[in-house]
């Protein structure tokens, strides 16, 4: 009996109507855009759009629209010759005040959008992106692990109560230590190789600080870090950068980014896909991080006129507190309590007043640290300094000239109200600070600054005729498919074709549902899931066929038909399906997307060959009494 199962009806109506939605985005097209994002300090203001327009007419560009968007100005352009002309112009015309990037906006109905339906995302080749290469500072990050002993030294000198002249970093990196008494030289030497590879110092965090040396020459004592030390210490730099930005690009969402190491001091960064080019510079490139220190008592602005400054101290200003171009200063102590890199959590929050703060959680070594410093200092102050390295490009001579402005602000000193350690708050940031520092905090701090040096948008020209030629083909390969499988299967091609339609559109459903990267290997992966849909519904037709040729009855031949494929469609595909998750298991950027693809593919044409082209047949054949012939 050719019989179905209605619940199955019900399920493949169901199957249909998603996928339809969410593969519905992809025929929206992107606006090639400029977005322009204003640093700390600037708005998005009538004067801005009027800037816009003037810089957009010395270039004969015509915006298709000027619109505000989750605090940018994203202006739309007809083409993506006007895009590079408006880039251009828009970076000359705002100089640092904003962010100028390229952008592909899109073009989704809003309806759409709420429902989670988005066009799927395409790979550099495919759709564009951007390409960035940074090199990292390798010697702030040796100097910022040796002033870290320097630090520790003077810590321990003063707890164990050596009185000591001078401590002072020396050109070839080792630590001079100038001791009051000659006859402490041996005491203080044991009190730091004690205290340097202890686990409670912040210098010996550093791979190899128990290896470090110490020679004691009348009250001179002198520490020495082994060269092998100094080069690990920078290549150790490299390897936590590119860790902290996979971290970072995680925040940002980007499928299938590449982030590898170029040379001894340089990283590449390829984000394909990436509409929000800005916010990805910004992210990536930032350094922004918080340090916190006590305050050293006494008159920092007399200190500063005069130049009388605390050894231990070190002059930071007050962020905002600018008044007839004089800022506060305000003394910090040179010892760091806690910095961006001892994080382990950070989130954004609200302090007593309601006001934007950032939650902060250390790691136990650093809040063993805060611990200590707020038992001792409970009704003292403390301060928090915000440190951003924020690149800038300037023309000079036509030429574009990239430097790094370093911007280190303390915010306003709090009173220690009591002891805390591991977690606590801090306040005094807008809210969008608070939500990017929050950001860069979970992701961890950078173990060097990294500026960049290159910095090129891949354009969707070359990809869009990737894109074209890739969609052609597969058109045509669907057309042949169609116009073979009418004329050798008749009224079965037909169902045939519609089963292959149906797998296409449940394939792009669920990369784009999923944020699946399509790459030109994940069109192969794509054609190879077509060519096995064909398969099995080659397997399926033959199989009436031969029951037909048998002597079988109609209906039992489809019956037949079906049931016996089956088995040998599932078992075929379960090898294909291993495959895939073998290439995506151990594989790599475009190995993985094909992978993905192939998978997809494969479940996709198993559901609409087995039981979408059933469910057809069964519809066309199933009511009819006397059924003596099929159309194959």
């Amino acid at each position: 009996m050719l019989e179905f199962p209605r619940w199955k009806y019900f399920l493949i109506l169901i199957v249909v109507a998603v996928a339809s939605l969410y593969a519905l985005p992809n025929i929206y097209p992107q606006d090639p855009s400029v977005q322009i994002t204003p640093n700390r300090g600037f708005a998005i203001d009538e004067a801005l759009r009027q800037r816009v327009d003037a810089a957009l007419k010395t270039v004969s560009v015509t915006a298709k629209a000027v619109e505000q968007d989750n605090g940018n100005l994203l202006v739309r352009l007809p083409d993506l010759d006007a895009q590079t002309r408006a880039n251009d112009s828009l970076r000359q015309a705002l100089g640092e005040d904003y962010v100028v990037a390229l952008n592909l906006a899109s073009t989704v109905p809003d309806w759409l959008s709420k429902l989670g339906a988005r066009p799927m995302v395409l790979g550099l080749d495919l759709q564009g992106g951007v390409h960035f290469v940074l090199q990292v500072d390798q010697k702030a990050a040796l100097d910022k692990r040796v002033d870290a002993y320097v630090e520790d030294t003077r810590v321990t000198l003063r707890d164990q109560r050596i009185r000591y002249q001078a401590v002072e970093r020396r050109a070839d990196n080792s630590i001079q230590v100038t001791l009051a008494d000659a006859a402490d030289g041996q005491k203080a030497r044991q009190a730091l190789a004690a205290a340097l590879s202890g686990s409670g110092s912040a210098s010996a965090q550093v791979v190899g600080a128990s290896a470090l040396t110490y020679e004691v020459a009348g009250n001179q004592l002198t520490i020495r870090l082994p060269d092998s030390e100094l080069a690990q210490i920078s290549g150790d730099a490299i390897e936590q950068n590119i860790a902290t930005l996979r971290n970072r690009v995680n925040e940002l969402g980007v499928a299938e980014p590449i982030i590898q190491r170029q040379g001894d001091d340089r990283v590449v960064v390829q984000l394909p896909g990436v509409q929000d080019t800005a916010e990805a510079k910004r992210l990536i490139g930032a350094t922004a991080t918080l340090e916190f220190r006590s305050v050293v008592e006494g008159n920092a602005e007399d200190a500063v006129a005069s130049g009388n400054i605390p050894p231990e101290a070190r002059v930071y200003y007050l962020r905002d507190s600018e008044v007839n171009g004089r800022r506060t200063p305000v003394l910090l102590n040179k010892r760091v309590l806690a910095s961006g890199d001892e994080m382990v959590n950070a989130r954004v929050g609200v302090d007593q007043n309601g006001l934007p703060a950032v939650d902060v959680t250390l790691n136990n070594i650093a809040g063993q640290r805060m611990f200590e410093h707020t038992s001792a200092n409970v009704g003292k102050l403390m301060s928090v300094v915000y440190i951003e390295r924020i690149p800038q490009v300037t023309m000079v001579d036509g030429k574009e000239v990239r430097t790094v402005k370093v911007r280190e602000e303390a915010l306003s000193p709090t009173r220690i109200a009591g002891v805390f350690g591991k977690n606590f708050q801090t306040t005094g940031l807008e809210k969008t600070e608070a939500d990017n520092l929050a950001k860069l905090l979970r992701a961890g701090s950078l173990a060097a600054p990294m500026d960049f040096i290159e910095e090129r948008v891949v354009g969707p020209s070359l990809g869009k005729e990737n894109v074209e030629r890739g969609v052609t083909a597969v058109v045509y390969a669907f057309l042949f498919t169609l116009v073979f499988f009418l004329l050798y299967y008749r009224m079965f091609g037909i169902i045939t074709s519609i089963a292959l339609l149906l797998n296409l559109v449940i394939v792009a459903a669920v990369l784009s549902l999923f944020g699946a990267t399509m790459t030109l290997p994940g069109f192969a992966g794509l054609a190879l899931s077509i060519g096995l849909s064909v398969d099995a519904n080659v397997l399926i037709n033959e199989r009436i066929r031969e029951e037909l040729r048998a002597g079988m009855p109609a209906k039992a031949a489809i019956v037949e038909g079906y049931e016996k494929a089956s088995g040998t469609i599932f078992d075929s595909n379960l090898t294909g399906i291993l495959a895939a998750l073998s290439l995506y298991a151990f594989g790599t950027g475009p190995l993985k997307g094909f992978a993905i693809t192939m998978m997809v593919g494969i479940l996709a044409s198993m559901f609409t060959a087995i039981t979408v082209s059933r469910a057809i047949a069964v519809l066309i054949y199933g009511r009819r009494k006397k059924l003596k012939s099929l159309a194959i």
